[in-house]
């Protein structure tokens, strides 16, 4: 029996597809910048080859150490990941950067993207930069970044260093990612500590008080300190561990190896405590739930569930419908 041509048509191009997802993963684990480059294109984007891709890379993750850098804007985040990505290239540790920028309303790219403020590394095939906009989603956090560190640690990179949004006081999401978090505090910023939001304050593994040469860095210490002696103690206290104030001017490279060692002490402490285990496990349980999330929201609003939506909230808005019922309508849609 003769095969109807568009048949094969589908099995040579499903061939092709599941042949380039694996050579593309091949690529990006030799570290190659244009195919980790394309990834996160392709995660930013939803492209539906992402998910199989990430599926290829995730058995060659779990191995970079992940540091994120908060603070308000203006403290100096592009300049102390800029030099503290000097240091890690230095001792010869591969290097992955990734800056979420606020969104441009214009293009949906990413305002003053730091790989204009990172020229130094651009010719630096250990370091890999990737700004990336935010699109709307708070927290200081592009929603894409999760899955951008899958592909920066299965492309080899030792140490990853994620900058945030200058923060407020709910834009803290990175502690959840990051397994070492740097809240940067400046002089000079109002009413110092007291102007810093509690949240902000309180996801910090280090504080560093960058432009340390300004005037009123000793009373900011002074402050810092007192309220780390005067806090409740976080669910790390117990075990010995009380943030550090690390002193840097970035702009300088002063403190940068100071700030290095006080890294290397926090990652010792966890891991021989066995928080950074128990750590790891709380953040994937906490993503998981997103991508449940996800998926059960792709199934109730696929198709014509946009409309079924509209049509629902236009109910409950006007009371024929109570929001409860509603949302059962969707879960059935979903099979759930």
């Amino acid at each position: 029996m003769k095969r109807h041509p568009a048949a094969r048509r589908v099995t040579i191009q499903n061939f092709t597809v599941a042949e380039t997802i694996t050579n593309w993963a091949a690529r990006i684990r030799a570290g190659e910048p244009r195919a980790i480059s394309r990834a996160i294109t392709a995660i930013e984007n939803s492209d539906p080859r992402a998910e199989d891709l990430l599926r290829e890379l995730f058995p060659s993750t779990g191995r970079a150490y992940l540091i994120g850098v908060t603070g308000a804007p203006g403290t100096g985040k592009s300049t102390l990941v800029d030099k503290l990505a000097a240091h890690y290239r230095a001792q010869g540790k591969t290097v992955g950067i990734i800056a979420v920028d606020p969104t441009s309303p214009y293009t949906g790219g990413a305002v003053l993207g730091d790989r204009i403020r990172m020229q130094g590394h651009a010719g630096d095939s250990g370091t890999f930069i990737r700004s990336m906009a935010t699109r709307g989603f708070f927290g200081g956090l592009a929603r894409a970044t999760a899955d951008a560190v899958l592909v920066l640690d299965a492309a080899g990179k030792q140490v990853v260093l994620v900058e945030t949004v200058g923060v407020g006081q709910d834009e803290i999401d990175v502690v959840q990612l990051a397994e070492c978090t740097l809240v940067l505090v400046v002089p000079g910023f109002g009413d110092d500590v007291q102007s810093m939001k509690a949240g902000l304050m309180e996801v910090a593994d280090i504080f560093v008080l960058n432009k340390a040469e300004r005037e009123g860095a000793d009373r900011l210490e002074q402050q810092l300190h007192a309220m780390l002696e005067l806090a409740p103690h976080r669910h790390d206290g117990a075990r010995g561990w009380t943030p550090p104030v690390v002193r840097t001017t970035a702009i300088e490279g002063k403190g940068i190896g100071e700030l290095a060692e006080e890294i290397e002490k926090f990652r010792e402490r966890r891991e021989q405590s066995g928080e950074q285990r128990e750590k790891i496990q709380h953040y994937w349980k906490q993503r998981l739930v997103l991508l449940l999330e996800g998926q059960v929201l792709a199934r109730a609003l696929g198709g014509d569930g946009q409309r079924l939506l509209e049509s629902l909230a236009s109910e409950v808005a006007q009371r024929r419908k109570n929001p409860y019922t509603a949302v059962r309508e969707l879960l059935s849609r979903a099979g759930l």
